[in-house]
């Protein structure tokens, strides 16, 4: 929860700072490079690093228990002219949302926590919250009013609750502008004190959900985020590169963030220390590498084990993994701030429905991952999908701002259908 709400605010203040600045073959890859010159994946991410689609990227992918692809290329510091390496930490942001629902689900499964319970059993704060029924933002007042029902656990986990985030949803960016509620900024988890947007239940709308459920973790098991993550998922899944605070001795590989300029050119912001994390963010704190992120994918696409450490149960994962929002698709979304986030906001395979921790695209992508695999990104142009039937899992992590920027997009999709002609050869 904590890392979530420092990690937004960390972006936002380097984003206003700068802005004010002006048959598939095993494919091993030596650190900071890619394979042979005229391989075609490659090429791409080559490329995408030439043509300015991103200063530096790292891609990897693996089909049923065998890496396919690895690779790093460009920068991960331009100002210091540091090449990335396949082991560069990228801050991943909203890719936790998923690792935040396998704990979770790990509670669920051991009976601490029951999916259809409101919430506020497990967090008494969330029995006072309200729906934001009417705003003027001319007058700055404000109609608020009881929810017809209290957010369940399972509506957290679907995006389905009623939470918001203001930098999506104009009302509550206007409720928080007109200093009603916090932003989501700082190190703290104020921002935690918005209203509901809607009744739970009846929407579906991206949102702080994933922190509340950070705040669940923590107050059912008694441990911190970051102790619970480590000991119940990143430990066993040998996972030693993911932390909501990264080591110092391990800082130096952290990839710095480049801000996409209206020339099309980038620029890095003057590196800041980074400091201890006083709040663990279950929706966008952790830092991660490729190479762990695909791990974690690996024991999705394995139905819950990897490397004979089981995780969650084969019927947990096989759930998580279905549409469990009936009927809703997935919302439009619409930027709010736009040095962000680049409207129009475009998710690669355009997920419609969702599942516990990810979005699922209903049609296959052309030339990419089938119908009904799972997805997710994070806001510093970070991404993956897990291909279920093509049993196929896939990570691509950049460091740059805006999100939906269209050299990032383009570098992402350009690697997924090179990776599944390689496949079909």
């Amino acid at each position: 929860m904590k890392r979530m709400k420092a990690v937004r605010g960390a972006v936002r203040r380097g984003l206003l700072a700068a802005a004010a600045l002006a048959g598939m073959v095993i494919l091993t890859l030596a650190a900071g490079s890619g394979t042979k010159p005229g391989n075609s994946i490659d090429l791409v991410l080559r490329e995408a690093v030439e043509q300015k689609k991103a200063p530096g990227v790292v891609a990897m992918a693996s089909r049923g228990d065998e890496v396919i692809y690895q690779g790093a290329f460009g920068k991960r510091a331009s100002t210091k002219d540091v090449p990335m390496t396949l082991d560069s930490i990228f801050h991943i942001a909203s890719m936790t949302k998923a690792v935040t629902a396998v704990a979770v689900l790990q509670l669920i499964e051991s009976g601490r926590v029951k999916l259809d319970e409101p919430a506020a059993t497990y967090l008494p704060e969330l029995a006072k919250v309200q729906v934001l029924e009417e705003f003027d933002p001319a007058t700055k007042k404000a109609k608020l009013r009881a929810p017809k029902t209290p957010p369940t656990v399972r509506q957290l986990l679907t995006h389905t609750s009623g939470f918001g985030y203001d930098f999506f949803d104009v009302r509550l960016h206007q409720y928080v502008e007109a200093g009603l509620a916090p932003a989501i900024t700082g190190d703290s988890d104020a921002f935690l004190k918005a209203p509901l947007m809607f009744d739970p239940g009846t929407h579906w709308e991206y949102g702080i959900s994933y922190d509340w459920l950070g705040e669940l973790v923590e107050q059912v098991s008694g441990e911190t985020l970051e102790d619970y993550f480590r000991r119940h998922i990143f430990e066993p899944l040998g996972m030693t590169d993911t932390f909501f605070n990264v080591p110092a001795e391990k800082q130096a590989r952290v990839v710095a963030l480049q801000l996409r300029q209206a020339d099309g050119s980038f620029v890095e912001p003057p590196p800041q220390p980074m400091k201890p994390v006083k709040f663990f963010s279950g929706g966008g704190g952790l830092y991660s590498t490729a190479g762990d992120y695909l791990k974690f994918e690996r024991m999705v696409l394995n139905g819950g084990t990897l490397g004979g450490k089981r995780i969650l149960r084969a019927e947990t994962v096989a759930e998580m993994s279905h549409n469990q929002i009936g009927e809703m698709k997935l919302a439009e979304l619409r930027s709010t701030i736009p040095q962000l986030i680049k409207n129009p906001v475009r998710l690669p395979g355009s997920p419609d429905k969702f599942g516990w921790g990810f979005g699922i695209n209903s049609r296959a992508v052309e030339g990419g991952r089938a119908a009904e695999s799972l997805a997710w990104d994070g806001i510093f142009n970070t991404f993956f999908w897990i291909d279920v039937s093509g049993k196929t899992c896939g990570v691509v992590l950049m460091q740059t701002l805006p999100f939906s920027d269209d050299g990032a997009l383009a570098a992402e999709e350009e690697f997924e259908r090179a990776l599944y002609a390689s496949a079909a050869r």
